[in-house]
């Protein structure tokens, strides 16, 4: 085979382009999928801490924030309320909470680190629903034990204001509690530790 009127300059010119054009490709390619390893900004804020100002929710009054896409219930609780909780213990399903999702930093029975202010989950420990807030004491469609609470209007489900299931209920679990902390009287950061705050 003849060499005879190939252009060697010029094959070595290409050769070096395509490599170049190639290699380009190459990186370019790898940068997305490199990437896609990396949580994107939306789902670093997902799991965030939240900070929550609580000083204007009213005794027996709750607010709602969101954590992780999650309602989260919080209540100013009244010495009526906090007593109220001791009497209907014995109706609950896991009155101590050993069974239930929580830091182990909060009280068991009250389930909060300042008994006035709890904190949970709002979603129903059977399917998910978001439970009702439903404070008042004997409404006619809850019954005259009713002392305040949560009612899951999906099946039923019904919690204290400690987020406790009681016995009988569809709901296997009593509401999480978020791990969350004091950054000052007035200010929680739903989502760290009380120890790492």
């Amino acid at each position: 085979m003849s060499n005879d009127g190939v252009n060697a300059g010029r094959r070595r010119f290409l050769v070096a382009a395509t490599s170049v054009v190639g290699a380009a490709g190459a990186v370019g390619a790898a940068v997305p999928f490199v990437g896609s390893w990396f949580p994107s900004a939306k789902a670093k804020a997902a799991g965030a801490p939240v900070k929550v100002n609580i000083s204007k929710i009213e005794p027996g009054q709750q607010m709602v924030a969101e954590w992780r896409g999650q309602p989260v219930f919080i209540v100013r609780r009244t010495e009526e309320i906090l007593a109220n909780l001791k009497k209907i213990e014995p109706s609950m399903s896991d009155p101590a909470s050993e069974a239930s999702v929580q830091p182990e930093y909060v009280d068991p029975h009250v389930r909060s680190i300042k008994p006035e202010i709890v904190i949970l989950v709002g979603l129903c420990t059977h399917l998910g629903c978001s439970p009702s807030f439903r404070p008042e004491v004997a409404p006619a469609d809850l019954g005259p034990d009713w002392v305040g609470g949560y009612f899951c209007p999906c099946h039923g489900s019904r919690y204290d204001l400690a987020g406790r299931v009681y016995k009988a209920q569809p709901a296997p679990l009593n509401l999480p509690v978020p791990p969350h902390a004091y950054e000052s009287d007035n200010v929680v950061i739903i989502g760290v530790d009380q120890e790492n705050a």
